[in-house]
């Protein structure tokens, strides 16, 4: 017969234990720090992702006309809004309905309009946010509200706080990438590093304007010495730069030592990885690649698929700044879908066919919405539609997010999130905590104060996520 034991007795038992658990913590601790920051760290709890692929619609497409249906909209189109336009705009209050048709997709039901057939193929694997809102008038303001989770103060940007909490599973590519980024509306800030060291500030591949088929990262390539006189040369600068660590201890320094490392590094790994000539063309055309209006972006979308399935954290692929409609809606928007629709829609069925989108989290999303009025100071034949921070819809994909569901909503016009309301800080906590990061927990101390990339604010929209409590 076996006798219960004592609470002291257990504990003597096994206080042994509690040393080794403690011991071998400290131990992988000690082997992060000895493989230097961009080493691959612990969460603070199992994560749902490894990688987040975020397809940034610069300019702010509209709800109304892709994926937020509204009846009453339509009915009531040329009427009079009943309430007043959101205070900032420059918007009229005469009602605009949406010129393309909506339409039930998938086994969830899930309205699409005709703008984005290939991406309506999908939906039984989205997760619509309909009730997003955000901080910002203006585009400035809310592209940096969106990277950074401030609007007009300077900050990490959240690939560098994921890159920071998790560090890289391949040390000789960068672990967080930005594919053809803005140059304006805070330009560099909405991939840098602020007052986190310098090592992890996004590394950006060519630039808005410029075509992702030219699309380099500048300086990477040294024709005039050989790998082995670049390693000897290296060695010597590193050197003197350690030397210098030592006396000074200044992070940023210790950043400069990390970034020579790594670029040394990537000379070799970067051009094989951005180098898409072995895709076979089935791949390609799967992206709409070499196809005319869907080859651009279809380049960044097939090369977010290989950065993530080469261990880079965070991708950014951005469509440029083309969804700023206050003006020309019908034909610019129709333009805009053209081209990301296919590449959106190949993206998702290449990560899934390879088995990655179970642990790649696909955002896709633009700094805020548009208005349901027309834009007051356009005519009625070149109708647009003003900003809309107040409510809009971004959508989740993959990565421990429940497929096929339609979280939040706008009022019948569109015009505020009324339901289940998504703020972009709690969208910034979702995201940490899909990667297995804690978003209270993930703290930088800088000048006296903790920080973290949702201020004091940001709850983790459980809902949404797959096996979750209250999902």
């Amino acid at each position: 017969m076996l006798r219960p034991i004592t609470r002291r007795q257990m504990l003597k038992a096994t206080g042994a234990g509690f040393g080794y658990l403690a011991l071998r913590g400290l131990a992988a601790e000690a082997a992060a720090q000895a493989q230097g920051p961009l080493a691959p760290k612990p969460g603070h709890h199992p994560a749902r992702a490894k990688s987040i692929i975020f397809l940034f619609m610069h300019g702010g497409p509209s709800q109304l006309d892709t994926f937020d249906y509204k009846p009453r909209l339509q009915r009531d189109d040329g009427k009079e809004l009943p309430f007043a336009p959101a205070p900032g705009t420059t918007a009229s209050r005469k009602l605009l309905a949406s010129p393309w048709k909506f339409a039930r997709h998938g086994e969830s039901g899930a309205w699409v309009s005709e703008l984005f057939p290939q991406v309506a193929r999908h939906v039984d694997d989205l997760c619509f946010l309909q009730g997003m809102h955000t901080d910002g008038q203006s585009h400035g303001q809310a592209v940096m509200k969106l990277h950074t989770g401030a609007q007009n103060l300077t900050r990490p940007s959240l690939g560098a706080w994921v890159l920071y909490g998790l560090g890289t599973e391949n040390q000789s590519l960068p672990g967080f990438v930005t594919i053809c980024p803005p140059t304006g509306h805070g330009g560099a800030l909405n991939y840098g590093n602020a007052f986190l060291p310098a090592v992890y500030q996004g590394t950006a591949i060519g630039k808005a304007g410029v075509p992702a088929s030219q699309a380099r990262i500048r300086h990477l390539a040294n024709d005039r010495l050989t790998p082995d006189q670049q390693r000897r040369q290296l060695d010597l600068v590193q050197a003197m730069n350690r030397a210098q660590l030592e006396s000074s201890h200044d992070d940023r320094l210790e950043g400069v030592i990390e970034s020579y490392e790594l670029a040394f590094r990537m000379q070799d790994a970067v051009p094989r990885l951005t180098d898409l000539s072995g895709e076979s063309q089935a791949t390609k055309a799967l992206y709409g690649i070499d196809e005319g209006p869907t080859d651009d972006f279809g380049r960044q979308c097939l090369l977010a698929r290989r950065f993530a399935e080469a261990g880079v954290r965070f991708i950014e692929v951005t469509s440029g700044y083309k969804w700023d409609q206050h003006d020309d809606l019908f034909r610019r928007h129709t333009a805009n879908a053209l081209e990301v629709d296919r590449p959106i829609a190949g993206l998702l069925a290449d990560l899934k066919a390879r088995g990655l989108l179970d642990s790649t989290l696909v955002l896709w999303g633009g700094e805020f919405g548009r208005t349901p009025v027309c834009d007051q100071l356009r005519t009625s034949t070149d109708a647009g539609r003003d900003h809309n921070p107040q409510g809009f819809t971004m959508w989740l994909a993959g990565g421990g997010v429940r497929g096929g569901m339609t979280y939040g909503a706008t009022d019948d016009f569109g015009y505020h999130a009324v339901q289940d309301k998504v703020h972009m800080h709690d969208l910034h906590a979702t995201l940490l905590h899909l990667m297995g990061l804690n978003h209270e927990t993930l703290t930088y101390r800088y000048a006296g104060r903790d920080f973290r990339l949702t201020d004091v604010y940001g709850r983790v929209v459980r809902e949404v996520i797959s096996g979750e409590p209250g999902a």
